[in-house]
């Protein structure tokens, strides 16, 4: 087995609806693999009920080396790892790192329109997703955290008070140097 560090988490695209059989097979040819779901209500003629449904539909997400490359492009459902040209690339571990958060959180988040670039860059100052950066936007009931996969241009948001973030660009307060001898 090749050691985390040679790793790193890229996005693969799948097949239409295949998200969840392209988990299954990564995850018994031994790669890790991160499916973000969300719920939703589905509606049939005789009942409605609520389903889980991938966050960012047509991707999941796969950490394996690139000397493992093959073996993820041959699973069935797989149309490519995401990338430019025929190179895979990989997603920053800072906006993987922000799903993972935002998954443990339960079933509170929602996809969100990538291209909209309204809100102040923010980041949390504390609860669960204490660290974390993205685009606040207020709301009627307070406000939402946006947070971004550039590569695959998708975006997920969840709602947060505001009181637990503050601006990208302010610095936290230090104590002050002491003077020069």
């Amino acid at each position: 087995m090749l050691n985390s560090q040679d790793s790193q988490w890229y996005a693969i695209r799948t097949r239409s609806r295949y998200e969840k059989v392209v988990r299954d097979q990564l995850v018994g040819r031994g790669i890790d693999c991160l499916l973000p779901l969300c719920t939703r209500m589905g509606q049939w003629k005789d009942r409605r009920k609520r389903i889980a449904w991938p966050l960012f539909s047509g991707y999941c997400f796969g950490r394996f080396a690139l000397d493992q490359q093959r073996q993820v492009i041959q699973a069935p459902g797989v149309v490519q790892i995401v990338g430019s040209g025929h190179v895979a690339e990989p997603i920053p571990p800072d906006e993987i790192a922000a799903i993972q958060k935002l998954t443990q959180l339960g079933d509170r988040y929602e996809t969100y329109p990538y291209g909209l670039q309204e809100g102040i860059s923010v980041t949390v100052i504390r609860g669960p997703l204490q660290g974390l950066h993205g685009r606040f936007i207020r709301t009627a009931a307070g406000g939402r955290l946006v947070l971004t996969v550039n590569l695959i241009q998708q975006a997920a948001s969840i709602d947060i008070a505001a009181e637990d973030v503050a601006s990208a660009d302010e610095q936290p307060v230090l104590a002050s140097p002491s003077p020069p001898l």
